[in-house]
């Protein structure tokens, strides 16, 4: 797998680099929007697909290498991680959103002040988090449905993790802010080398050290903060529209409101995420034990593959939209978001198809064990029901993040994972069993998604108006 990573995304990467490098944020508001799109999301894309990709061979790696048990372990530390996202995307994301607009609005000092406002607020949040969540850690895991087997693999993951937590902040933080200034190739080139130093790592420290689950987990916040050292060393380039300088690390409130305001969208619909996995765990152990919990880490898994790919798109429409949006150039906003919409519904498309004609073999991928290849083929086809529309969906929601409108992205956050999803998981299972626990997710996407739909046309038309009477 690495080889192949090595060959085909490497060169890809240099490729890349000699057509994208060229440009500069200015370029946003008058490049031709399909030209743009592509140049701003396909390294996006190629990062999130390899980041997807890496979370899909560390499974493979500790499926295999360490056993069933240890994905059931692992998918036990998906609400903890779902929280520690959640806090780096309250600062990274709002405030690459807000860096957009400013460079739109061609405010080059308020945006080398997010960039120091992010690298505290990380350190802030990412030590917190640490020293409040490691003490409480076993029953933590415990509520999460960790069971006496499944505990030693989830609190060996989880530890190291949590104490390389404040690297995982800052990584994805500034990889955020890269994108956002108008590089998104040396964004992309961040992930790809996190995903290469990580495919090199990890069958090292489980194959090789015998370090079982921890050796993954080692894997990931040693590539990470290799990582980190390049993008600061990115940054002390003061050739740059945003370096580090003295005099940016002064925490400015308008610029911590407006982040965690813009931010407050996908910080909730990553904690929501961990609410939502806690209660799927719990479903799935009380209606189909440990193995099931496992089976969720691998749908989580696919899902994530194809989901990955979206928010690469996304990300390379934020910062269009932004910009143009800062900029008032209303028709350019439109013209990226439809062309995002239909490259998403394609995506989710093919996650869809495959799914639906090789549940089997996907499922066997990670695992030998026949009961657990069941499950998650069971469970892949009814989680990926309504596939073809979640692109959709996550693009709307993004959109409105772009362009600021933080009430309307965090209202479709809540609605798809909090609002209609919870009900639902707290209902069906107890009538249709661990089905009624992939049932539920599909339900209420499709709710999600009228929704969606409602405030998207009612923004569309707004811009509309706007765009006539100029």
């Amino acid at each position: 797998m690495g080889i192949f990573i090595f060959n085909y995304f490497v060169p890809l990467l240099f490729y890349l680099k000699i057509i994208f490098m060229k440009g500069t944020p200015l370029e946003l508001g008058t490049e031709k929007i399909g030209k743009l799109l592509m140049q701003y999301a396909i390294p996006a894309i190629i990062a999130t697909t390899a980041s997807a990709l890496y979370n899909i061979t560390d499974s493979i790696f500790i499926g295999h290498g360490v056993g069933s048990l240890a994905i059931s372990g692992l998918a036990i530390t998906f609400p903890l991680m779902n929280l520690a996202a959640a806090f780096g995307s309250l600062v990274g994301v709002g405030a690459s959103a807000l860096l957009s607009m400013r460079l739109g609005q061609k405010d080059y000092e308020s945006a080398n002040n997010i960039l120091g406002n992010v690298f505290v607020l990380n350190l802030i949040l990412g030590t917190a988090f640490t020293l409040i969540m490691l003490p409480c850690l076993t029953p933590i895991l415990y509520v999460f449905g960790a069971s006496e087997k499944t505990m030693p693999y989830a609190h060996q993951f989880m530890t190291i993790i949590l104490c390389g937590n404040v690297v995982t902040h800052m990584y994805f933080g500034l990889n955020a802010l890269l994108r956002a200034s108008g590089s998104p190739v040396k964004s992309m080139m961040a992930t790809i080398f996190t995903v290469l130093i990580n495919l090199v790592l990890n069958p090292l420290f489980i194959f090789v050290f015998d370090w079982g689950i921890r050796g993954s987990a080692f894997a990931t916040v040693i590539s990470q903060f290799l990582v980190l050292l390049w993008q600061i060393h990115l940054f002390s380039n003061k050739q740059n529209f945003i370096h580090l300088k003295r005099g940016i690390f002064r925490l400015q409130r308008k610029i911590v409101k407006d982040s965690v305001s813009i931010g407050m969208s996908p910080f909730l619909m990553n904690a929501a995420a961990s609410v939502i996995v806690f209660l799927i765990n719990q479903g799935l152990l009380k209606h189909g034990g440990d193995l099931a919990v496992g089976a969720y880490g691998i749908v989580n898994r696919m899902a994530m593959l194809f989901v990955l790919i979206v928010i690469g798109l996304n990300q390379g429409m934020q910062p269009i939209a932004g910009y143009n949006y800062g900029a008032q150039l209303y028709p350019r906003v439109l013209g990226v978001l439809k062309k995002a919409i239909i490259y998403a519904t394609c995506i989710t498309t093919t996650g869809f198809i495959v799914i639906q004609l090789f549940p089997y073999y996907i499922a066997s991928i990670f695992t030998t064990d026949a009961e657990l290849i069941d499950k998650a083929s069971d469970g892949l086809r009814l989680v990926f029901l309504l596939y073809p529309l979640i692109g959709f969906q996550m693009v709307v929601s993004t959109f409105f993040q772009s362009i600021g409108k933080a009430g309307k992205a965090i209202f479709l956050s809540l609605t798809r994972q909090v609002i209609f999803l919870i009900p639902c998981l707290l209902i069906l299972p107890d009538i249709f069993g661990i089905n009624g626990v992939w049932a539920s997710l599909p339900l209420s996407d499709s709710i999600s998604i009228l929704l969606s739909a409602i405030l998207l046309y009612r923004q569309v038309k707004q811009f509309r108006k706007i765009t006539i009477k100029k």
